[in-house]
C-alpha cells in the first residue's frame, strides 16, 4: 500500500489509529493485507487532503462512511461544503496569481526599458 499510494508505512498506520481507514485484515503472519477498496479509499483520502480538508472533517467523512447508505445525504453535505471552500480558495489563488503577473510584467517592462537605455548609450 505504502508504494501505490506513496504514503509511508507510519502514516497508514496513523490514518488507522486516527479512523480514517478502517481496521486492516491481516495475514497470519500479522501483515496487513489491503484490498482494492482499501486503496480507492486511500487514493480518496489523498485527494481530499491535497485540495485541503482538514484531518477532522475527513474524520467526519470516514464517520460517516463507515456508518453506510443511510449517512449519504450527511456525506453529500461534507463534500458540497469542502468544495465550496475549495472553489473560493482557487478563487483567491486566481486573484493572486494575476496580482503577481501584473507586478512581474511590471518589473518585466522596467528592466526592458533600462536595457534599451544602456543599448542606446553604447551605441
Amino acid at each position: 500500500m505504502a508504494a501505490v499510494t506513496g504514503l509511508t508505512a507510519h502514516t497508514l498506520r496513523w490514518y488507522e489509529r486516527v479512523g480514517l481507514i478502517r481496521p486492516i485484515a491481516r495475514t497470519s503472519g500479522g501483515r496487513r493485507r489491503y484490498d482494492e477498496q482499501d486503496v480507492g479509499w486511500v487514493a480518496f483520502l489523498l485527494r481530499l487532503r491535497e485540495t485541503g480538508m482538514p484531518v477532522a472533517q475527513m474524520r467526519e467523512y470516514a464517520d460517516l462512511r463507515a456508518q453506510g447508505p443511510a449517512t449519504t445525504r450527511a456525506r453529500l453535505a461534507v463534500l458540497e461544503r469542502h468544495q465550496a471552500a475549495l472553489r473560493e480558495q482557487i478563487a483567491r489563488l486566481q486573484s493572486h496569481d494575476a496580482a503577481l503577473a501584473d507586478k512581474i510584467a511590471a518589473y518585466r517592462d522596467t528592466l526592458l526599458g533600462a536595457d534599451s537605455r544602456v543599448d542606446g548609450a553604447a551605441s
